[in-house]
């Protein structure tokens, strides 16, 4: 029990160092200031090629999601995920210790060419996402914290990161196991989630791009705004184009919806001129549901 505190309280400090030696040395591959990079260049682009030209830059809901993009890329990290999730891994380790096995790793993908190992972690962590997101959608007690997500009523590249904390430990809790079975180096890694990060702001940014042919690869803002749409066609009352990454999962498994270019349409939930729209009362409505 020990150890697990100690892992619990080294955590604090470990990932507080991290964070101020990412926001103080920039690098190639360091999260910081690739966020802020590629937030300003999809910002400069809703400035320059606005889809929605009468859509205010500092949109309804800018500075919350601005604050949720901060909140959900370190500040969680920092005040308890971190700590948590180390102690959840070392606790699963050592139970999988007493069955004599050291760890999950199947698949030596260390040893694969470096754009087969991008591509398969890349594959099976988005093939993951997709399901869990409709599952979001289709479980009522994991319906009741993605409606903060859904409680975006303009669309801006920020609102990527409008999401309660609990879909993190949703997704890793899920994710874990299937990637932990694949071994992966974290330069990999990197390049993964921030090309997911870059398609995710674009995805919501003001911008009106479908990527022409390669819309049925890549999620695009002219998709998923159906995504958010606030009126569900009746014979999807669970929503439709749940890809994060890739539109790929949709059109191969039928769960894509475009039926025009969506640039107008109301976004939300039934009942969403009641639901808060501050952070703090954002985080609790779940739990009072």
């Amino acid at each position: 029990m020990e150890k697990y505190i100690d892992i619990f309280l080294n955590s604090f400090t470990g990932y507080f160092n991290y964070l101020m030696n990412e926001i103080q040395n920039p690098s190639l591959t360091n999260y910081f200031w690739w966020l802020i990079g590629l937030s300003f260049l999809v910002l400069a682009m809703e400035i320059i090629i606005p889809w929605r030209k009468d859509q205010k830059i500092i949109r309804k809901g800018f500075w919350l999601d601005v604050f949720y993009v901060f909140f959900n890329f370190f500040i969680f990290s920092l005040i308890g995920y971190n700590a948590i999730s180390n102690v959840f891994v070392e606790m699963f380790n050592d139970f999988l210790g007493l069955f004599g096995v050291d760890n999950l790793v199947a698949f030596h993908i260390q040893n694969f060419p470096i754009w087969s190992q991008f591509l398969i972690m890349f594959l099976v962590a988005d093939f993951i996402q997709w399901n869990v997101h409709i599952q979001l959608h289709k479980r009522s007690w994991l319906w009741k914290f993605h409606k903060v997500h859904h409680s975006v009523k303009e669309m801006g590249f920020a609102a990527q990161f409008r999401f309660h904390f609990m879909e993190t430990i949703v997704y890793k809790v899920v994710q874990y196991v299937p990637l932990a079975m694949i071994g992966f180096g974290i330069q990999e890694f990197f390049i993964v989630h921030m090309f997911s990060v870059l398609v995710g702001h674009l995805n919501h940014a003001n911008v009106g791009w479908d990527y022409g042919p390669f819309k049925y690869i890549l999620n695009n803002p002219k998709m998923h705004i159906w995504h958010h749409s606030k009126v569900l066609p009746e014979k999807r009352p669970y929503g439709m184009n749940f890809g994060l990454t890739l539109s790929l999962w949709d059109y191969m498994f039928g769960t894509a919806h475009i039926p025009n270019d969506g640039k107008n349409i109301e976004l939300g939930f039934d009942n969403d001129e009641n639901y808060p729209q501050d952070f703090w009362n954002q985080l609790k409505r779940p739990f009072k549901e």
